[in-house]
């Protein structure tokens, strides 16, 4: 999966960390949405409010930096980059979560019908590998 971070016009301090859709998509779990979403190291968030103060979001202390289809988020749910890179998968310009982390996003939010479907999926990929049917 190729992700074209030109149009920000920003080289990233530390490792963006692919979440959501994406991050489906990646594991070949489902197609992801229109948008890309990322949680980012606390200096390049601080940077990228700095550079895009129209474009700001918060959700409930989860503040999202929402320009050029992208979604760059300081934390999931209180849960912060640090936390949620543990175990990612390194690719070239970016982290891809963990599973495992991905599985605990979407239990976070099962109660949405659309992250509880997600969660089935990542459920059944994990047990998929642990018994070698992926």
């Amino acid at each position: 999966m190729e992700i074209d971070f030109l149009m920000l016009q920003y080289t990233f301090l530390h490792k963006p960390l692919l979440v959501g859709g994406c991050a489906m998509e990646y594991y070949g779990l489902r197609k992801a949405g229109d948008d890309i979403d990322l949680v980012i190291h606390p200096d390049d968030h601080a940077a990228l409010m700095k550079m895009y103060p129209d474009h700001i979001k918060d959700l409930y202390g989860d503040i999202g930096i929402c320009e050029y289809g992208f979604e760059l988020w300081n934390q999931i749910c209180t849960f912060d980059y640090h936390y949620l890179k543990e175990n990612a998968v390194d690719e070239t310009d970016y982290l891809v979560i963990s599973l495992e982390k991905l599985l605990f996003l979407k239990a976070l939010a099962m109660e949405i019908p659309k992250y509880h479907r997600d969660l089935e999926l990542v459920i059944q990929k994990i047990l998929d590998i642990a018994y070698r049917k992926d």
